[in-house]
């Protein structure tokens, strides 16, 4: 395994590069000026935004300042945004918190609920369960999180004041702060309910599909004559086995539920990554939105990696030479 796992590092340095290559060509020839903001301005003479342009290195060609940019991150430098001159790494870090309360919460929650429902769906298929689940899913993926937001703004917070449609960020909270942790849950609640319910209705139909497609198999029938129980049946040998391509779905769902929620944090104004990144497209802002793509391409890599150790793990007849 050590070896396999080397050579998948080594794969991944190019695709890194490669990623992040066409993503600056695609920033710097791509229209918009980062500068367009002291163009507007009439009280800033020409020259000094000429030197301006200079001293951020906009005067030079596309590739050379790729280089550069690849050369000071290579050395763990993201450079400084354009518009707040602050180090794009130190954003990172200010704005990851942010989404990982919500968006990790969600995706832990919609997990550990897709799973269990998806099993019993399976094993009682075409009971009412199996139609509830059925149809929860299939309207969870279909609608829109904007929509799912929207209509829970409405509801909880515009009708019954029971909750902020405002995502605090400036909020403290305490372990010894009673209120502050309700403040905390109470607007969370509404972006995490979104997520939540769009990822499970995603997983539960893949899970209940795998198990449907596992169950009829000869290893299962050969399980059930040796006189095994049905639940050892089905958690021992079912399940395992139809989690396979399921973990690839939820590896890779890490990375891009970051990039999935952008609308989500937009209606709730979350200030995370999506939030932060869609700004700075807006701007033209390349250095953070850069350092926030150099961060998903890392950990699209990185859960590929994992998804397929976790495959040992789940059927022992892979191996890994």
């Amino acid at each position: 395994m050590g070896k396999y796992l080397l050579r998948r590092l080594l794969i991944a340095i190019p695709t890194l590069l490669l990623i992040s290559m066409v993503v600056y060509a695609i920033l710097a020839l791509a229209p918009g000026d980062p500068l367009s903001q002291f163009g507007l301005d009439p009280r800033v003479p020409p020259e000094v935004r000429e030197n301006i342009r200079r001293q951020l290195g906009l005067d030079q060609p596309w590739h050379v300042r790729y280089v550069k940019w690849l050369i000071a991150a290579l050395q763990g430098d993201l450079g400084y945004s354009f518009q707040s001159r602050v180090p794009v790494s130190e954003l990172i870090a200010q704005k990851l918190p942010n989404t990982l309360s919500v968006l990790g919460v969600a995706y832990v929650l919609a997990v550990l609920l897709a799973i269990p429902i998806g099993v019993v769906s399976a094993v009682k298929r075409y009971s009412f369960f199996d139609h509830a689940a059925t149809t929860f899913a299939f309207i969870g993926f279909s609608v829109p999180t904007f929509f799912t937001g929207i209509i829970l703004i409405l509801i909880f917070s515009v009708k019954l004041h029971w909750l902020p449609f405002i995502y605090q960020s400036t909020l403290n909270v305490s372990l010894f702060d009673m209120e502050s942790i309700l403040a905390q849950l109470k607007q969370s609640i509404m972006p995490i309910t979104v997520l939540t319910l769009f990822q499970t209705a995603t997983l539960v139909r893949f899970v209940r599909s795998e198990m449907l497609e596992n169950m009829p198999l000869d290893y299962v029938r050969t399980a059930r004559a040796k006189g095994l129980q049905e639940r050892f049946v089905v958690i021992r040998h079912v399940l395992r086995n139809s989690l396979i391509p399921v973990v690839t779905l939820i590896a890779l769902g890490v990375p891009a539920i970051f990039g999935g929620a952008l609308i989500t944090e937009q209606i709730f104004r979350i200030p995370g990554i999506g939030l932060m990144l869609v700004a700075a497209i807006e701007q033209s802002d390349t250095p953070v939105v850069m350092g926030a793509t150099l961060m998903f391409s890392v950990l699209v890599v990185l859960f590929n990696i994992v998804a397929d150790l976790l495959y040992g793990v789940l059927d022992p007849r892979i191996r890994y030479d």
